[in-house]
């Protein structure tokens, strides 16, 4: 009997928690936690507990597939490869690059999208390269970016244990990211506040200090509410505002519209409680914000996004250890994957595409001419095949039929292509309408890094080999990119291709896997081989010099309630449940705990309907209906109902609106106006 236990980095959440595959002959049967490690501290919640079951599950993709007469049929590697780069190839030939785009995934290390997005843009010769970052932070880049220089999480989880005031919006912490939310109510019980604002009562508002409930979509104005009271007390920093940002006239200008009563009118907070909330946050010496997607995934995201900014920088907290604004990533390397430039509009390390000096960095590197347009993102690449501009797309750890707005839009522009392939461990729902399938490997079968969201970089290591005839993703990038005549795809091992990336994108300069391999925590930027990293952002000065102060005036969401559609639709995830459920639905222990898809249901409206708990509802919207099982209950607001995404057998996002914040893309998963009636017993 062989034994071995490997050190890696779990596949779920942006917590970036590690831990010890336990490998038995060959198969992995369990994990246990690294004690050392400073976001684990030897814990894991359930979904990491449980990171190890999927992996070598039966259904998972062993062959390539190849579709023919509408059936998929298996073949050999060089056939399928040879197909891929035949199309991908007629289609460039014929269209132009522009008709292929590329979705790169949260779920490959930061080496895969790297070459992904690399032989999209060197090889392929288009920037139509996207991946689900586009539907969670896309606007906590944009906006970000415009504040401060830089569109990461300021500062560090470990960092939390010193906080003295923890705001949190739009982020339902201790479901979403556990070993962060268990963090923050331990700094709570140390004395620190915890101040939650938010649409639905999650969990968190049990170990708060002051809950504030809001109508979903009304961010700015109570953002702007809080800075009004601040800024009328006096609370606000003076000094720092004077010494290291700009912009604070126009802003003050508009904050001052924003009176409690006025916003109590826009959003329902009590106009007490928004003050009291404003007191706390401002007389803490260290004031951090925490926010997710019900924040980001708005038409405003992007306004939304500056608004905590100003918020932060009104107080004088960014640029110091304990505070900062801090989003928190979704997914186990969405952070990498947007480091790795896998965006239509930068290169990696956020270098701009449409930059002269840039992209002639880039050519030379990469030994070929690149084009200075920005690509599409993932909607419009939809909207794109749909209208049939867009021809061919390779797509890699990404299940749009989920995870997208609007899927019945989606499946029209897949099945418009002509030619499609998936890359991917199990036969998802997008992977079913693919012209061909490549059986790709999860992370405990290959060599890597994860970037967390605090920018930690760790190292993901194989602990089995892949299953089947499945392969890792870079190797198979590499096989395309050669067989489609890619230049420089000569790599050997993740290492190396580490290293190229190191030596083009500042932020990541002194990364390197000896130096993970000896334990180095390095939280980037680190600017070179000696850098030891940085602990938090901004420090004496913003990345873009001054911080800027945006002046933001509220604007209602894209679509409102009205009498055929009297609802607000949010949605989100589950504790037990991640993303569109193709590892945890494969996970006895957690699908066993939130099996059945559910809309919640305000008490108040449940009366008024006729509803009780368990009954069958059509949820309807502009786009589609959903037949799915209320759950009543005392945590959405009247007039608001509730969604999880998880499920394609009710997918949420049959429901929801493409409509796009115009700066960073993002579409309106947030807010949509829904109609519901019983389905007869």
């Amino acid at each position: 009997m062989s034994y071995e236990s490997v050190l890696t980095t779990c596949p779920y959440c942006g917590c970036g928690c590690q831990f010890y595959l336990q490998v038995v002959n060959g198969n992995i049967v369990g994990v246990v936690p690294d004690k050392t490690h400073p976001i684990a501290e030897g814990a894991l919640c359930i979904k990491g507990w449980n990171a190890h079951v999927f992996v070598q599950r039966e259904d998972r993709l062993h062959k390539p597939l190849i579709k023919e007469n509408g059936e998929f049929r298996e073949a050999e590697w060089d056939e399928a490869l040879d197909l891929v780069a035949e199309k991908l190839g007629e289609i460039k030939e014929k269209h132009g690059p522009d008709a292929l785009a590329t979705l790169c995934s949260a779920k490959c290390t930061n080496e895969e999208n790297y070459l992904l997005q690399k032989l999209t843009r060197a090889t392929i010769g288009t920037n139509n390269v996207d991946h689900c970052a586009r539907l969670c932070h896309a606007s906590t880049v944009t906006g970000l970016a415009h504040a401060f220089g830089s569109g990461a999480m300021t500062n560090s989880v470990p960092e939390i244990d010193d906080s003295d005031v923890i705001l949190i919006t739009g982020s339902n912490t201790i479901e979403q990211h556990p070993l962060i939310g268990s963090r923050m109510v331990k700094a709570r019980e140390r004395g620190a506040k915890i101040i939650l604002i938010d649409p639905r009562r999650v969990p968190m508002r049990l170990f708060s200090d002051l809950y504030l409930q809001f109508i979903p979509g009304t961010d700015v104005a109570w953002l702007n509410g809080m800075m009004h009271v601040i800024l009328k007390e006096k609370l606000h920093d003076k000094k720092y505002i004077k010494e290291r940002t700009e912009g604070f006239e126009a802003f003050e200008k508009v904050v001052k519209k924003y009176d409690p009563k006025t916003v109590e009118k826009i959003c329902g907070i009590p106009a007490n409680l928004l003050e009291e909330a404003a007191r706390m946050f401002a007389k803490a010496e260290r004031g951090s914000i925490f926010y997710s997607m019900g924040i980001t995934q708005h038409i405003t995201g992007t306004d939304n996004v500056k608004s905590v900014a100003n918020l932060a920088m009104l107080t004088g907290n960014v640029g110091k250890r304990a505070a900062g604004v801090n989003p928190l990533r979704g997914q186990n390397n969405v952070q990498g994957a947007c480091d790795m430039g896998a965006l239509p509009n930068v290169y990696p390390g956020y270098q701009a595409v449409a930059n002269e000096d840039a992209a002639k960095k880039f050519e030379k590197a990469w030994g070929t001419k690149l084009s200075r347009e920005p690509g599409l993102t993932i909607v419009e690449i939809s909207n794109a095949a749909r209208k049939g501009d867009v021809k061919g797309m390779y797509i890699v750890g990404e299940n749009p039929m989920i995870s997208d707005p609007d899927i019945e839009h989606v499946r029209q522009g897949l099945e418009a292509l002509d030619f499609l392939v998936v890359q991917d461990i199990f036969m998802t729902e997008t992977a079913a309408l693919a012209d061909v399938v490549l059986p790709a490997s999860s992370y405990a079968e290959k060599e890597g890094t994860f970037t967390a969201t605090d920018r930690r970089v760790q190292r993901v290591r194989k602990a089995i080999e892949p299953v089947g005839e499945s392969r890792e993703d870079w190797k198979i990038v590499i096989d395309i990119a050669k067989r489609l005549g890619g230049k420089g795809c000569d790599f050997e091992s993740p290492a190396e291709i580490m290293d190229e990336l190191a030596s083009l994108a500042p932020i990541y300069g002194g990364v390197s896997f000896d130096r993970l391999d000896a334990g180095e925590d390095l939280l980037w930027p680190v600017k070179e081989p000696g850098h030891a990293g940085t602990e938090f952002l901004h420090e004496g000065q913003f990345t873009r010099g001054k911080g800027v102060f945006s002046p933001i005036e509220f604007r209602e969401a894209d679509e409102l309630p009205d009498k055929e559609y009297p609802y607000i639709l949010t949605t989100g995830r589950l504790m037990f449940q991640y993303h569109t459920g193709t590892m945890t639905r494969r996970t006895p222990a957690l699908e066993s705990e939130s099996p059945n898809p559910f809309v919640e249901v305000n008490p108040e409206d449940a009366k008024e309907l006729g509803i009780k708990n368990g009954d069958w509802l059509e949820v309807s919207s502009r786009r589609g209906s959903i037949k799915i099982q209320s759950r009543v209950a005392n945590i959405v607001g009247k007039g608001v109902v509730f969604i999880p995404f998880h499920y394609a057998e009710a997918a949420a996002n049959v429901l929801t609106n493409p409509a796009l914040d115009p700066d960073s893309k993002i579409p309106e998963l947030k807010v949509c106006a829904v109609a519901m009636k019983p389905l007869p017993k």
